[in-house]
């Protein structure tokens, strides 16, 4: 995964998604899903799939703690130990929904992404994640003057800055060109690998190898 330095480091966990009942979500009496079952550890991949208005952002809203289900339990454990509490330390969000402070530069947005999880930042570590993120030149340029595919990029710095084992990414390739397409292929590869990754998408070609796959559009 991308390496960066930065004290406080939380310890090395390993992360385990697991439900042991089958996942519903009701909005206004209208089930947009029901009888979702899947379980992820460390160096696999999940591909939530199906059209606009599935449901796709809701299951990854419920994997992010934002949102509960109407019935059944998803766990979240780390070394068997209840996650939920520190959720926000060991997941990285991408999403169309995410804001970053437009009056922020990309540097202060990875300062406050830090301070907020309790950890101190290094300077040259915020540079260089930038940089490998192709933000060069404007990492103290406020983030309001970007365009929508360089915003799309400030998300991956702020969903990557604290090493989160977990990497959770909604529409991973909205608004971005040819590199950054390439940049984000090379980040969801290291997940794969090395940690927990979860795609929501209506393209599956921006995840060609995965583990486990839902089609919520295959449900009523």
């Amino acid at each position: 995964m991308f390496s960066t330095s930065v004290t406080r480091r939380p310890p090395e966990r390993l992360p385990l998604y697991d439900n042991d009942n089958d996942l519903k979500k009701v909005f206004n009496r209208r089930i947009v899903f029901e009888n979702i079952s899947f379980s992820l550890q460390s160096g696999k991949a999940f591909l939530i799939t199906g059209p606009n208005g599935s449901g796709k952002s809701t299951l990854v809203k419920m994997m992010s703690g934002v949102l509960t289900p109407t019935s059944g339990t998803l766990n979240v454990t780390t070394d068997g130990h209840d996650a939920l509490p520190i959720l926000h330390s060991i997941i990285g969000l991408v999403s169309p929904y995410l804001q970053m402070y437009d009056e922020f530069s990309p540097r202060e947005n990875l300062q406050f992404a830090l301070s907020v999880r309790g950890m101190t930042h290094l300077d040259e570590t915020i540079q260089s994640l930038l940089e490998r993120l192709q933000l060069n030149g404007r990492i103290d340029d406020p983030v309001r003057t970007f365009s929508s595919g360089m915003k799309q990029r400030v998300k991956y710095a702020f969903a990557l800055i604290h090493q989160p084992p977990i990497l959770i990414l909604d529409e991973p390739m909205a608004n971005l060109d040819s590199s950054g397409i390439e940049m984000v292929k090379g980040i969801m590869d290291e997940y794969q690998k090395k940690g927990i990754l979860v795609v929501a998408t209506n393209d599956i070609t921006d995840m060609n190898h995965h583990d486990q796959r839902v089609d919520l559009g295959r449900r009523t």
